[in-house]
């Protein structure tokens, strides 16, 4: 089995924090479980078709992270992308609706749970191929300083990419043509269902930044102000001078690689799985923004409820929307030079 290791403990700096930044994170985090509560349901009760994979104890890495971000910046993921979508601000009412496979999805019902995409929030998709939105990342991050914009994208992908080509040949071009690409390595230590140690020659993936000559360094992925510090730091560089970074953050996921493997078993104890729920992060920062006084238990209760009400409407409205039609396979196929969308037929 994987073992988890230390990694550097939260900066004083968010000693400081603003109660508003504290009740967003907060808010965050239990948007992404609580969605995904609702959408394990969803699949018992054969609402959602195809693969699910849930993000339920990851919320950490993709809250932390979008929080030093601004509105005009990219984010892209690969296929465990419900909580990246959230936390860059897409509809949960929609979102839920594309998994549902229903018209008024984020993509009519057509991309499911593994194909989120949202261009209103800059969330250029969840990606199904290992490592193959790594270089359309750097595309992004290419276009970006074409353009002589400041804007930065975020590029998250599991410990499972690392061994692929397309995570090596991204780096090393991200590295040489100095583009704004933040590669953060959510690293569960199982990807599919394979311990690190047995998958990676070298196991301390942040080093792999050394290679190809960026800034590269290990976070506590269930603390999310750590995380957050993190990609602060990654961020600045990356707007100043186009400087990339790898990220490694470590962190555990709850249930299974999917839903068809609904708790890992085969590759781990449950002893090891309820001993990792005691880092739970979204319990982590209730306790700490409650010591701190960021939040108090009315804000939080606050939060819960409206939270639990906001989750409840998108089932309401993925259950409301209708199927697409049969029309609609033949739409959104291509467009032509004049911009005129074709049907492919």
């Amino acid at each position: 089995m994987a073992q988890r290791r230390s990694v550097p403990q939260t900066s004083p700096a968010a000693a400081q924090l603003d109660p508003a930044v504290a009740r967003r994170l907060y808010n965050d985090m239990v948007l992404i479980r609580r969605f995904e509560e609702k959408a394990a349901e969803g699949y018992a009760l054969g609402k959602i078709g195809g693969f699910l994979h849930l993000y339920i104890g990851e919320e950490a890495v993709a809250v932390g992270a979008t929080s030093v971000t601004r509105p005009d910046d990219y984010a892209i993921a690969a296929y465990r992308e419900h909580g990246h979508c959230l936390a860059k601000g897409a509809d949960p009412r929609r979102m839920m609706a594309e998994l549902f496979g229903r018209i008024d999805g984020l993509s009519k019902g057509k991309g499911g749970s593994m194909h989120l995409f949202d261009k209103s929030v800059n969330f250029l998709g969840g990606h199904a191929i290992v490592g193959a939105h790594l270089p359309i990342a750097v595309g992004v991050g290419f276009a970006i300083k074409y353009r002589g914009g400041d804007q930065v994208i975020v590029c998250y992908f599991g410990d499972g990419a690392v061994p692929e080509g397309e995570f090596h040949e991204a780096m090393n071009l991200a590295a040489l043509w100095k583009l704004p690409v933040i590669f953060l390595c959510e690293n569960n230590r199982y990807a599919m269902g394979t311990s690190l140690e047995r998958a990676l020659a070298e196991t301390e993936i942040w080093k792999f930044g050394r290679a190809y000559n960026m800034p590269g360094e290990p976070v506590d992925g269930m603390d999310v102000l750590a995380v957050r510090d993190v990609v602060a730091q990654a961020v600045a560089r990356a707007r100043g001078d186009g400087t990339p970074s790898l990220i490694e953050a470590r962190t555990y996921r709850f249930r299974g690689h999917s839903m068809r493997d609904p708790a890992g078993a085969v590759y781990r104890t449950k002893e090891e799985v309820e001993r990792e729920k005691l880092r739970d992060p979204i319990m982590l920062f209730r306790e700490r923004a409650l010591k701190a006084r960021w939040l108090s238990e009315d804000d939080m209760r606050e939060i819960d409820k409206s939270v639990n009400d906001l989750v409840d409407e998108a089932v309401a409205f993925a259950d409301a929307s209708p199927e697409p039609p049969d029309s609609e396979l033949l739409t959104d196929i291509f467009k032509d030079a004049d911009g005129v969308e074709g049907s492919g037929a």
